[in-house]
């Protein structure tokens, strides 16, 4: 294949991925700016006739979404500082210590990542019981933490083998703890790769669904995709009105992406050219 060829097939590539994120995103966005009569009638129409935003004003008065909205922020930031803590110190260990077998450990991590969420949904709801967590952000915390942990180690042992062991000595012998050295030469230096990890786990804790519906059954604990499902009826689907809680749903992982752009680009970047 020329390389004409080749750069084309990259960008009908990209086009594939973009349109496959955008579309779904943007009729959304069209949705919730349309009644529900509008909304009905055939045919269909993309852009609507009369746009309005008393959808908007509807979700935040038919349901206590700045509620859901908080409970998600506290539960995804928390999930995400514990995850990315203990999954520095694992990487480190991993890549530092003379730990027996550190590829197998690896293959463990992944394995674990592969099991299926249903199958933890039985055990993690007898444990929070157990421990008299259910209806509180722990209940939710731990978990997230634990089930992204796999993925942020796997990303933060490729960024940490490529800082030199002399940097650590170094510091070292300037009166630093091996934890010191970690947190005050690692870490920064690798902050693409912990921004990237952060990342992840902040979305995998803002989106799941399953755990926060079985673990919060209070509507004050609810989590924003658990809270969203409080807008259907019995008997009916208000998909402006939902479409409208979604996009208030997406804008906070917007922004902190858009915030953080740079170093988690960076991050996916390099962490491609490692691989």
């Amino acid at each position: 294949m020329t390389t004409f060829g080749r750069r084309r097939t990259v960008w009908l590539a990209a086009l594939i991925v973009a349109a496959n994120g955008f579309i779904p995103a943007i009729w959304i966005l069209l949705t919730s700016l349309k009644t529900e009569s509008e909304l009905m009638r055939m045919p269909i129409t993309i852009m609507p006739d009369a746009p309005t935003l008393q959808n908007y004003v509807r979700v935040f008065v038919d349901q206590p979404i700045l509620t859901f909205l908080w409970n998600s922020i506290a539960v995804a930031a928390l999930s995400t500082a514990l995850c990315i803590v203990v999954s520095a110190l694992a990487a480190y260990a991993l890549v530092r210590l003379r730990l027996p077998a550190p590829g197998a450990i690896l293959s463990a991590l992944l394995a674990v990542a592969m099991v299926p969420l249903i199958s933890l949904v039985v055990p993690l709801f007898q444990t929070m019981r157990t421990l008299d967590l259910l209806n509180t952000w722990p209940a939710l915390v731990l978990p997230y933490a634990v089930l992204s942990m796999p993925v942020c180690v796997m990303v933060l042992v490729s960024f940490f083998q490529d800082i030199p062991n002399d940097l650590e000595n170094a510091a070292m012998i300037d009166g630093c703890t091996r934890a010191g050295a970690l947190w005050h030469v690692v870490i920064p230096l690798t902050a693409p790769g912990v921004f990237t990890a952060a990342i992840l786990a902040f979305v995998n804790a803002w989106d799941e669904f399953l755990l926060a519906l079985t673990l919060s059954s209070r509507v004050a604990k609810r989590t924003l995709p658990v809270g969203i499902t409080l807008y259907q009826g019995e008997f009916s689907f208000p998909w402006p009105i939902i479409s409208a809680a979604l996009v208030v749903a997406i804008v906070p992982v917007c922004v902190i992406i858009a915030v953080f752009q740079d170093r988690v680009v960076g991050g996916l970047t390099s962490g491609g050219m490692k691989g």
